[in-house]
């Protein structure tokens, strides 16, 4: 996707990753609607970084302050916002970044840490005929071999075992994890492959041993999402956009069009959280890429906005290290109620989930009790 430098104040919505970790995420199924995008030419590209270190915070600042107007205003510094910035100020364009928390306090530090294809989405796939996902797994599998190899240093392959109960379910799963590798094509990490009964329990001893029939290990990415939010914002800063954390958007800046005689956005009243202390950051485009909340940035345009996000809750535990072994994931593909749940070893740990359920928008989520049960049901 690229930019332009008059883009009339158009919003984008945007998301953030949408999965949690280590507590509770918020993140947003968008209903399908028509939203109005800018359809823009490429500027020209730089390939060298302006700084060598991230200017601090205070020049940051400055910079959001003194500068008459950018060509992209992008609210929100989670995964999508920063790539957006990333993505524009790499463009030639003069960029700016705010976010309310830290970066990548929301959703996009709360994944399951995996970067996926989907086997379920596969099953889904085959068994209702729906080539639009195919297509996305297709494509998730692509982005999987893309973050590994750009982003070795925060990704890697990991083992994934599936335990199997029942003899018929063997070649049943086993075809469906070959079709897994099938659809990744040369960009399969690994062959997949069976393992008996005592060679699974040697990995996991605290399954069901009286039922345990083998086992399925296939390989998917695992990756630090947060990091990797984090080092695409710094890069971003690198590069020259003014980027500032701890800065809330409060409203935005509206301007009528000569051309239209219309009002258009034109930019955001921010408040530096830290100090209190509130000033315009003034812009052609306006990014919104705020998750979770992206209707309530959507509001402070349009006040009788329909709603196009249903927010919803994942919720995972952090268990001790001792229900995983350090190089291989546990995946439950027929939980009671039909989710599927991930034990995946993560920073000496075991993180188990994860659930997604309806919820409301806060700022700080917290798991409720039914969901922490769910989870720990599911492992006894």
């Amino acid at each position: 996707m690229a930019f332009q430098k008059a883009v009339k104040g158009t919003i984008l919505v945007g998301g953030g990753a949408l999965a949690t970790v280590l507590g509770l995420s918020q993140f947003a199924h968008y209903k399908r609607k028509q939203v109005n995008l800018a359809f823009v030419e490429a500027a020209d590209y730089v390939s060298e970084p302006v700084n060598r270190e991230p200017p601090s915070r205070e020049a940051q600042i400055l910079t959001l302050k003194n500068t008459s107007e950018f060509d992209v205003l992008v609210i929100g510094g989670g995964a999508t916002g920063s790539g957006c910035a990333l993505d524009a100020v790499t463009r030639g364009l003069k960029t700016a970044l705010v976010e309310r928390d830290d970066f990548s306090s929301g959703t996009s530090s709360r994944s399951t840490k995996l970067i996926h294809g989907g086997v379920r989405y596969l099953q889904k796939a085959i068994m209702k005929l729906d080539i639009e996902q195919y297509r996305m797994v297709k494509e998730a599998l692509h982005e999987r071999a893309n973050l590994l190899e750009i982003a070795p240093h925060l990704s890697a392959p990991l083992p994934i075992m599936l335990p199997i109960y029942k003899w018929w379910q063997l070649p049943y799963y086993w075809v469906g994890i070959k079709l897994y590798d099938l659809v990744a094509g040369s960009n399969c990490l690994k062959s997949s492959y069976v393992l008996s009964k005592s060679r699974a329990l040697e990995h996991f001893p605290m399954l069901q041993k009286d039922k345990l029939v083998g086992a399925i290990v296939y390989y998917d990415g695992q990756h630090n999402d947060a990091r990797m939010n984090l080092a695409i914002a710094l890069t971003a800063a690198r590069y020259g956009a003014a980027t500032a954390n701890y800065m809330e958007v409060m409203s935005l800046l509206k301007k009528t069009d000569p051309e239209t005689g219309k009002e258009r956005v034109s930019g955001a009243r921010c408040k530096d959280v830290l100090t209190g202390e509130e000033f315009d950051v003034r812009a052609k485009c306006v990014i919104n890429a705020t998750g979770p909340f992206t209707d309530t940035v959507r509001k402070m345009d349009d006040k009788d906005a329909a709603a196009i996000c249903q927010p919803s809750a994942g919720v995972h535990i952090v268990m001790p290290g001792y229900y995983s072994p350090e190089s291989m994931g546990l995946l439950d593909p027929a939980t009671s109620d039909g989710r599927v749940i991930f034990f995946l070893p993560w920073q000496k740990m075991t993180i188990a989930g994860t659930t997604d359920t309806p919820t409301d928008v806060t700022h700080h989520p917290i798991p409720s009790e039914e969901d922490i049960n769910f989870i720990l049901n599911e492992v006894q």
